[in-house]
């Protein structure tokens, strides 16, 4: 098996870029001979101006290399305004505008009819390219020219394309730089050469001062050590931004043959934004992290419930915008894409009404914060601990272990039960003992019962009940109704266990004996037996003078 070839750089898009300067020359070689041989096929050309076809291979013909004559191109600038240096001048430097920026004129697109009318603005013009729409041909008597307002055009636009000067690496080159190899030029070889060494080294130098400078910037702030893992993938899609803006703005100095220059031109304005994109994507995390630690510096919510969504939200719109200035770049229409997407735009979302219902539920959970990650609730059949809400569903983890997404639309509309903002946690149960327990055993039991709450660390002190209250069919019942004051269930379970065992312990201490169901067979009469049944034979004045004595020996109850 065959080793790889190894990459010349340690960073791909720099290899990429290397690989494509390397393969460059014989692209352009061969495109030079497709040229050319376009060129030949008519032997006899001269220069003529009678339709915007001749005006435009007038001037483009005589700046070709195998065809040179810059005054003869010139005709096609020859205006009674221009002297024929300056209308020289100005053919050169449009051809050069033309071959720098990767614009390819299309002869066999241009009119060649002498009385040719734009269809746009109903007069005799016609636009070489699209993407320069200030500069356009017209009809000036009986020929074609280039229109001085376009003229005008020329030296704002070749500053642009060429801020440097056109001739600075020729000018850099030694004289053996005017030799021709494989297609290109030596100084062309050396010029590429020389990109790329300064790409590589602007690249190296950039990441690491731009890292050092927000791992500075961080630390002033006091995120260093939050921000450090993501201070390396901020900063290199920085400098590669950095670096491909440095190539764009040279690479016209090469003057390469225009489809060669078209071809690298387009991947550049795409590769820029994309870069760009990648940089604030990171930033996002960055960001994100920013809102978590004011969110814990503040001791509010907002990293476990708001801060996800927003970084979703803002991943997104990173990606929609980035991915437009890469379309935009690349020559598309973003107005009819983006009308073409609101009309399709509808259609998705009549389509998708679950979805939009379940994006506008985490908007609603988002502004009323029913619940929290973390928070233990109850909804329906659902019951569980929250651990994250997304755009569309909240994920639930059950006391099964088991995960439950619930689309957002439904506890939207759905009663929540939220058992995570709970103060006291509640205990309710009632206290079985047996109908033979004397009254006294149960008001001291009741007593203890109460004195065991009021000693548990856990406990509510200033609300509980503790009764006896109830005569059931086989047992006397005291009510047993406490809180607890514990964030969580394990907490609670084990406060439960604490304090049932000191119910049973102090039942056993003073014999106190729980009852259970249980049914007494009672027989009347038994034979040589006296019946069970007691007699009343007291009238009802004597019943009640029983009960004024009763109540005579138990002062503070009858007061109550």
């Amino acid at each position: 098996m065959t080793k790889p070839f190894p990459v010349p750089f340690p960073f791909p898009p720099l290899a990429a870029l290397l690989t494509l300067f390397l393969l460059l020359p014989t692209s352009a070689a061969v495109a030079q001979g497709v040229e050319a041989d376009a060129w030949r096929a008519n032997d006899d050309i001269r220069p003529s101006l009678r339709t915007p076809y001749h005006a435009l291979r007038t001037h483009l013909y005589f700046l070709q290399p195998d065809s040179y004559d810059a005054d003869k191109a010139a005709q096609a600038f020859m205006h009674p305004e221009l002297t024929p240096g300056e209308a020289r001048d100005f053919a050169i430097r449009m051809k050069q505008v033309f071959d720098g920026r990767g614009y390819y004129i299309d002869l066999d697109k241009a009119p060649n009819d002498p009385n040719h009318i734009d269809s746009l603005h109903q007069e005799p013009v016609y636009t070489p390219t699209r993407f320069l729409p200030e500069i356009y041909l017209a009809k000036r008597g009986d020929r074609w020219l280039y229109s001085m307002e376009s003229i005008r055009q020329i030296d704002r636009l070749h500053r642009e394309v060429f801020p440097f000067g056109p001739d600075l690496l020729i000018n850099l080159m030694p004289t053996v730089g005017q030799y021709t190899f494989v297609g290109l030029y030596l100084w062309q070889h050396l010029g590429i050469l020389l990109i790329i060494l300064l790409s590589f080294l602007i690249h190296k130098l950039l990441t690491f001062l731009l890292s050092r400078l927000l791992y500075r910037g961080a630390a002033r702030i006091g995120y260093d050590r939050m921000v450090r893992p993501y201070l390396l993938p901020v900063a290199k899609p920085l400098s590669l931004f950095v670096v491909f803006l440095f190539i764009l703005l040279v690479f016209p100095l090469l003057q390469l043959p225009v489809e060669m220059a078209r071809y690298f031109t387009f991947a550049f304005r795409a590769i820029l934004p994309l870069f760009a994109t990648l940089m604030f994507y990171k930033l996002v995390d960055v960001f994100g992290l920013y809102l978590e630690k004011l969110s814990s510096e503040s001791g509010s919510s907002l990293d476990n419930h708001v801060i996800p969504i927003i970084r979703k939200v803002l991943r997104v719109f990173v990606v929609v915008v980035g991915g437009l200035f890469i379309l935009q770049n690349m020559q598309v229409n973003i107005t009819a894409l983006l009308a073409g997407l609101s009309i399709g735009g509808l259609a998705i979302a009549l389509a998708a009404q679950d979805t939009l219902k379940n994006f506008f539920g985490s908007l609603m959970i988002f502004i009323d914060k029913p619940f929290s990650v973390g928070h233990w609730i109850t909804s329906g059949d659902m019951d569980g601990t929250v651990e994250e809400i997304g755009f569309r569903s909240t994920r639930i983890r059950t006391f099964r272990n088991s995960l439950i997404y619930v689309p957002n639309g439904r506890l939207a509309d759905s009663s929540i039960d939220n058992h995570g903002l709970r103060e006291f946690r509640r205990f309710f149960m009632h206290i079985s003992i047996t109908y033979d327990t004397p009254p006294d055993l149960i008001e001291v039991y009741v007593e203890g019962l109460r004195k065991i709450v009021e000693r548990h660390p856990n406990t509510r002190k200033d609300f509980y009940i503790v009764e006896f209250n109830e005569m059931a069919d086989f047992s006397l019942q005291i009510m047993f109704y406490i809180f607890f004051a514990v964030p969580t269930w394990g907490e609670e379970l084990r406060a439960r266990h604490e304090v049932l065992i000191e119910i049973v312990r102090l039942a056993e201490k003073l014999g106190v004996r729980f009852a259970f169901p249980t049914s007494t067979l009672h027989m009347e009469t038994f034979p040589d037996k006296s019946s069970l049944t007691p007699r009343y034979d007291m009238s009802m004045a004597e019943f009640k003078q029983v009960m004024e004595s009763y109540f005579a020996e138990r002062p503070g109850q009858a007061k109550s």
